[in-house]
């Protein structure tokens, strides 16, 4: 199983919003992102592979945990490109849990150990790459 982070503006996307579709049984399509490596990484996920779900602009805070219920496939909301192609690709996703306590973008900066991860050396990409072990201290530091 991988790990990552898949970021959202909470005023447009919540995790509580993504929590109410996946107690209707609604898979979410991770739509609109429109950066190369952040689509890359979408098409490297796994089914089952989790997320964290972090409420980007507002709060800038790890909230949540998702997982990878569809893979990569066309988005939905990308135009075509010149040759009549859709160049942009998106995953489905479902909540698991929210975290007890969402881990704060300050304590992440804060913390020595999570110096290298994707969300402070390439804060600018919005699904990245998480290692096993900075994805277990994260959950720890969410209360998990």
């Amino acid at each position: 199983m991988a790990y990552w982070l898949m970021k959202s503006e909470p005023d447009v996307f919540s995790f509580e919003q993504m929590m109410a579709k996946t107690a209707r049984e609604e898979p979410e399509e991770w739509t609109g992102v429109r950066n190369y490596a952040a689509r890359n990484n979408m098409r490297a996920m796994q089914m089952g592979d989790q997320a964290f779900f972090y409420h980007s602009n507002i709060g800038k805070e790890i909230v949540g945990i998702i997982k990878i219920v569809g893979l990569a496939h066309p988005d939905s909301t990308a135009e075509l490109n010149a040759k009549g192609e859709v160049v942009w690709e998106c995953v489905d996703v479902a909540a698991v849990k929210p975290l007890p306590k969402p881990v704060t973008l300050a304590t992440v900066k804060a913390t020595p150990e999570l110096a290298e991860l994707e969300l402070v050396k390439l804060s600018r990409l919005s699904v990245s790459k998480v290692s096993p072990q900075e994805w277990a201290l994260l959950c720890k530091m969410g209360g998990l």
